[in-house]
């Protein structure tokens, strides 16, 4: 009868238990509901709604077509060490993954061991062991001896799919972190591509500074004999020999240019400092004659970052869930099974030997709850900034896109003015120093008319550059090259 009493009264503090953790726990802070706002502009400017595919589905191999480029691309993809750092980063959430997916089952471990005891004869146990007999006539021994076989179980019920919830959202940040390389790999290949077309762009601007220098000094050999003719002074010599110095000062300055460029593609390439092989004719390849883009939707299928970005916030609140379910009881079921005897031939006598048993543990937080509210303000918060920063992700695509668009429109005007400047300018030199050999003009008129003609074509590779860049850019702003 009493333990009737007993079992019931258990029973009713249980049942007090879980009503109160669970009335305790609604009134917990309301889980933050709040929905991304995905409504970008229709259109981009001065460009159409055409859904046809743009170029950010385009592989970088087909999009650049430069042999040596791509090579260099290729080598930046298996050696380039942050991208080594994030596909390691990458196996470390699949093993959260595989860890959180592990808490699902039962725990299984098995133990075996040995032992000896000797207990005090004037104790309980002592007194117990000492009018014990195992077979007739046979006492128990004073150092007792202990051999163990035994396997434990214990499982978490997940009741509340705290667990599974928390197996989803290491999926998910699995899942962002691959995005994030794809990313990382979209600003790879754009940057390995910039700093090529910046390379090729230095070199041609060495030519124009040889080809400069050659003129130059084809002028200064000129005003020398007419000194000696009486028909220049010294300082018109002097004048054209600062020129060329100038000019040769300039060749050096773009030769450790071109050393840092390269640097910083073997940089890129993990690799240690050596020659870049390029092609020179990359510099006059025509650029692609029309950027179909696409609707500004299609960022969000292209863009890595902004998968990643919407991906993050799913984690987040899927994060907010298993806090929640933190102010709920839990269940969690252990058994044992084994074999134990004081000396080995007993462990096979059974069922003597045979051990064994069964539990539930249920666990309810019900006073001083602060750690548990803290953490769920902090999954709150943290669903919040995931939130910010996918908006922000988004619409950080779109100004990119719509800046690079305009900078592709604006700069093929700039060139195409820039390069009827390099005709005249070009056109002037012939005609200055026909007049100058003619005394029709004077030193100073064939110095500036040099002067600006050298620094219009350097301004003319410096567009050409800001031109192949301006592609590069906006493949890599589509959300292209990580395929």
């Amino acid at each position: 009868m009493i333990s009737i009493m007993k079992n019931r009264f258990i029973s009713c503090i249980l049942r007090a238990v879980t009503m109160t953790t669970i009335a305790l726990g609604c009134k917990a802070p309301a889980i933050v509901q709040h929905h991304a706002d995905k409504n970008v502009p229709l259109q981009f400017e001065n460009r159409t709604t055409d859904t046809a595919t743009n170029i950010a589905v385009v592989k970088w191999k087909d999009y650049f077509g430069d042999p040596y480029l791509n090579q260099l691309i290729d080598t930046a993809l298996k050696n380039n060490q942050e991208l080594l750092i994030t596909l390691q980063e990458i196996e470390i959430s699949r093993n959260e993954v595989l860890a959180r997916k592990g808490k699902l089952r039962p725990f299984v471990t098995g133990r075996a061991g040995a032992g000896a005891e000797k207990v005090g004869r004037y104790t309980s146990q002592g007194a117990g062991d000492a009018s014990t007999e195992i077979t007739a006539g046979k006492e128990v021994p004073e150092i007792l001896p202990d051999q163990l076989l035994r396997v434990n179980a214990t499982w978490e019920i997940d009741i509340w799919h705290k667990l599974r919830t928390a197996n989803q959202a290491a999926v998910t940040r699995y899942l962002s972190s691959i995005e994030g390389k794809n990313f990382l790999i979209t600003n790879l290949v754009a940057e390995v591509a910039n700093s090529y077309y910046e390379l090729i762009t230095l070199d041609n601007q060495l030519d124009i500074v040889h080809s400069t220098i050659q003129l130059q000094q084809n002028a200064l050999e000129v005003v020398k004999i007419q000194k000696q003719a009486a028909a220049a002074n010294e300082l018109a010599v002097k004048k054209f020999e600062a020129e060329v110095l100038n000019s040769q000062a300039k060749e050096y300055g773009i030769l450790q240019q071109i050393k840092e460029t390269e640097n910083n593609i073997n940089l890129l390439l993990a690799r240690y400092p050596q020659p870049v092989q390029r092609s020179k004719e990359a510099y006059n390849k025509p650029l692609p004659a029309q950027v179909t883009v696409g609707v500004p939707s299609q960022l969000l299928q292209n863009r890595p970052d902004i998968k990643k970005a919407e991906l993050d916030l799913s984690a987040a609140a899927l994060d907010v869930k298993v806090a929640r379910a933190e102010f709920y009881p839990s269940l969690e079921l252990s058994a044992s099974f084994g074999l134990n005897a004081f000396k080995p031939s007993y462990l096979v006598k059974l069922p003597q030997s045979l051990l064994f048993s069964l539990a539930g543990d249920f666990a309810a937080p019900l006073i001083n709850k602060s750690a548990i509210k803290a953490e769920f303000n902090n999954a709150n918060a943290r669903q919040l900034q995931s939130l910010y920063n996918y908006q922000r992700t988004i619409i950080t695509a779109c100004t990119e896109v719509s800046t690079q668009l305009a900078n592709i429109k604006n700069l093929e005007q700039n060139y195409t003015l820039k390069a009827k400047e390099v005709d005249a300018l070009t056109q002037s030199i012939v005609i200055a120093n026909e007049l100058f050999k003619y005394a029709r003009a004077n030193y100073l008129e064939v110095l500036m008319t040099q002067r600006d003609a050298l620094e219009s074509r350097l301004q003319l590779t410096e567009t050409r550059l800001q031109q192949f860049k301006a592609i590069t850019n906006i493949y890599k702003a589509l959300g292209g090259g990580w395929r």
